[in-house]
């Protein structure tokens, strides 16, 4: 069993430092955008937007697809794709978020962008339902003979929305499982209410905010959205300095309203929207497209100094065992753990105890969210052990851009090692008391003294 979990743990690293790699420098498939007109009909309501879908409600959408090459009603590209539905902000157009499609699709995702509700007087509730729909509508384009994407279409879909599209995300996904994530960009509060609907929201959520968004700020928008949201995995992300309409291309409508509410924006909005990108993309291939090693990539990015983010998810983070008082314990949590000593099989707990005659190799598997797991190096416990190497440690600063030093010196010079998110040893120092991390790029990691581990976030 330990030779399985140590093939098996070598093929994460591998996988891990594959996926970091290819996603920093950016060798991720891009595919041309195709695009697509195709008015959806709802029968049980009536108005919307569009004409040809039938009788009742229209709701003329704009798709845009991976394709062999780029145009209207090209051929799709050869593959599955993951749906997103995209929701327009406050008298905004579909065509303000052309970087959001531009984006996505050549990533390999279906974006479709419903027209509904564009007018000064729209309908949130019906707005929200209409994008719901749309998920619904587009995933049985992939069983209709004469569609541009019949085979094409992935099952996991998320929707996304900007400003009142972020408030109809909440009203589309509330008391309803049949989407994998929901993303809200600066939402809005809405009538009914996205603040009272979130409650109902048990899916996956990420919800980005501005700093200086004065247009729906976030005391009254972002946070109580968040707040109210029953996810058993969400997260908050705040962009220092940014606005409410950054993350659309330029719009007279919103630009004219962000300039008479928004002060002290201090990043551009091609800025802003990279760095929405850099904590989305990896978002989104770790929910949709099932890429657990996305998630290391996730947390880092949402711990760099442009970001202020809270999160109570329990997704995959590489565990690290610690010791003390005749317990070991794992470093993440986890929805269940799996834990080996030599090999053999021992009770599932986030922690778990043993006596002095228990000596050996000891490993836990950790699974998460999204049929992750993540299997920890193996941790040696002996029966003699230094006095020295089992204290207990403190460090200052932590969060650091430079140095951390130790609180309490060490007596003796100490042997440390430094781990990444994956478990890949990044660094090993003899300290006495500063440790030197102005090499390595912004991140968490964890700092291993004999038997002893900290987790420390470098900026």
């Amino acid at each position: 069993m330990l030779s399985y979990l140590s093939r098996n743990f070598m093929k994460n690293i591998l996988l891990s430092i594959f996926f970091l790699f290819s996603f920093l420098l950016g060798f991720q498939a891009q595919f041309a955008v195709g695009h697509t007109t195709i008015t959806f009909n709802d029968p049980t309501r009536t108005g919307g937007f569009g004409t040809g879908g039938g009788n009742g409600r229209q709701i003329q959408t704009e798709i845009y697809y991976p394709a062999v090459s780029t145009g209207n009603n090209v051929a799709a590209a050869t593959g599955e794709f993951p749906i997103i539905v995209f929701g327009h902000g406050f008298v905004m157009s579909w065509d303000a978020y052309q970087n959001i499609w531009e984006h996505y699709t050549s990533l390999g995702y279906i974006l479709a962008f419903p027209r509904t509700e564009g007018t000064f007087s729209p309908n949130h509730g019906e707005f929200g339902k209409d994008l719901r729909l749309v998920v619904q509508k587009v995933q049985e384009l992939n069983s209709s003979a004469g569609s541009i994407l019949n085979g094409k279409v992935h099952p996991n879909a998320a929707i996304i929305g900007h400003s009142m599209g972020g408030g109809a995300t909440i009203l589309a996904a509330e008391n309803d499982s049949f989407i994998k994530t929901i993303v809200g960009l600066a939402p809005a509060n809405t009538t009914p209410s996205a603040i009272v609907a979130a409650v109902n929201v048990t899916v996956p959520a990420l919800i980005f905010s501005g700093s200086q968004d004065g247009v729906t700020p976030a005391a009254d928008h972002h946070t109580p959205i968040y707040q109210g949201l029953n996810s058993s995995c969400k997260t908050f992300v705040s962009i220092l300095g940014g606005g409410h309409c950054y993350y659309a291309n330029t719009n007279f409508n919103c630009d004219f309203g962000e300039s008479t509410s928004s002060t002290g924006i201090s990043i551009t909005r091609a800025q802003q929207q990279e760095r929405t990108y850099s904590v989305l993309d990896p978002w989104l291939d770790y929910i949709l497209n099932e890429n657990c090693d996305a998630y290391a990539v996730f947390v880092n990015a949402t711990a760099a100094t442009s970001f202020v983010s809270e999160s109570n998810c329990t997704a995959s983070l590489f565990p690290v065992i610690s010791e003390s008082f005749n317990t070991l314990t794992s470093s993440v949590n986890g929805i269940s753990y799996q834990w080996y000593l030599n090999g053999n099989i021992l009770p599932n707990s986030n922690t778990i105890a043993f006596t002095a005659v228990e000596i050996g190799s000891y490993t836990v598997v950790v699974s998460f969210e999204n049929n992750c797991s993540e299997t920890s190096l193996p941790y040696l416990l002996s029966a003699l052990g230094s006095k020295e190497l089992e204290m207990e440690y403190t460090f200052h600063p932590n969060p650091t851009v430079d140095f951390i030093t130790f609180n309490n010196k060490p007596l003796v010079p100490l042997t440390i090692q430094l781990h990444n998110l994956s478990g890949e040893i990044v660094s090993e120092q003899k300290v006495t008391h500063k440790i030197d991390l102005r090499f390595l790029v912004e991140g968490i990691y964890f700092l291993t003294i004999g038997k002893q581990t900290y987790k420390i976030v470098k900026h």
